[in-house]
């Protein structure tokens, strides 16, 4: 395996310095680190759920202390002034930062979670609940935000409501326990037939659909109040559409590779809506990780030791993990 040694900037006086002790491993650090998304800057250190412990704070620093466990998802640094800063969106900050393969404001290149050690500016970490799991709640900083806040932002977290998953993976597991902690009724979309056990028995939704049975899918026409899409594969949109109620809305969470179809006529009709969420901004970050703590919310995950990434790399390619890897760093990569 081979080891990058690579200088952080100083701690500044609105800093913190943590010590890392688990990354959860994303799809999108598979992308990144393949440059499929043509941006990619070498050398690259991937890692955007990052949990640890804190080991030095600035004297400006209010929010944490020395030995404070917190967490560091996506975003490391915006313009913090912008409309979309100022209502606490940062994830649509036209100037972010990002975790890794982003310039920071010291104009290097950022480096993520797959190390020992990161510095970051405090308003990008959220705190960890006491007694929160650090290894299982790490996913949480990424796949956790990413269908938390359009379940809040479109609503779709009141109880009572049907909400549908499509996708059971890394977002769609922790969709469907958001959904159940909401008070929803939850159906999963799949097109997986041996996921339904899982999904009903071990996760807890209340209903599986086979997206590719014609029957079953024509009986749930019209019964959801919104989707949550992750499906991050090329896949027909209007059958999803259909399930939705009058007014429904389905928000797109993946990112497929190629277009989609967008049959337009189903929802100039009935006022249903199609749109997009990216991750979220940092008050909801720090919303989140706090409602998952009262609910005992956490992802399924595989921990595995910093020599089994690139196993695990070519394990997540072929969608063989259930749901989450997650690397203990602390305890198997070695300090510099």
């Amino acid at each position: 395996m081979l080891t990058l040694f690579f200088a952080l900037r100083g701690n500044g006086d609105n800093d913190i310095t943590i010590k890392i002790l688990y990354c959860g491993i994303c799809h999108s650090d598979l992308h990144s680190i393949k440059n499929e998304w043509k941006d990619s800057v070498y050398p690259l250190v991937p890692g955007h759920e990052i949990v640890g412990t804190v080991t030095e704070a600035g004297s400006n620093v209010r929010k944490f202390k020395n030995g404070d466990n917190v967490g560091v998802g996506c975003l490391v640094g915006s313009c913090r002034s912008c409309e979309k800063c100022v209502r606490h969106k940062e994830n649509y900050c036209p100037n972010l930062v990002f975790a890794y393969n982003s310039i920071d404001v010291d104009g290097k290149i950022t480096y993520g979670g797959y190390s020992n050690t990161i510095v970051v500016d405090e308003h990008f970490a959220v705190k960890f609940p006491e007694n929160f799991p650090l290894d299982a709640g790490a996913p949480l900083l990424c796949a956790g935000i990413t269908v938390f806040s359009p379940m809040r932002t479109y609503e779709l977290n009141r109880a009572g409501m049907h909400v549908g998953v499509v996708g059971l993976g890394g977002l769609g597991h922790v969709a469907v326990k958001f959904g159940k902690a909401f008070g929803m009724k939850v159906t999963v979309i799949s097109s997986s037939p041996w996921k339904k056990e899982e999904a009903i028995g071990r996760l807890g939704a209340d209903y599986f659909l086979i997206s590719s049975d014609a029957e079953q899918m024509k009986a749930a026409k019209g019964t959801m109040d919104g989707i949550i899409n992750t499906v991050s594969a090329k896949h027909a949109l209007l059958p999803l559409i259909l399930l939705l109620k009058s007014e429904g809305k389905m928000i797109m969470v993946g990112a497929p590779e190629h277009p989609l179809e967008l049959p337009a006529l189903p929802l100039l009709l009935e006022g249903k809506i199609l749109a997009g969420s990216c991750i979220g901004g940092m008050k909801e970050t720090q919303e989140m990780i706090d409602f998952a703590g009262e609910h005992n919310i956490v992802a399924d995950i595989e921990l595995i030791g910093v020599d089994y990434v690139n196993r695990a790399m070519e394990r997540l390619e072929k969608g063989d993990v259930r749901y989450r890897f997650v690397i203990d760093v602390g305890n198997t990569l070695a300090a510099a």
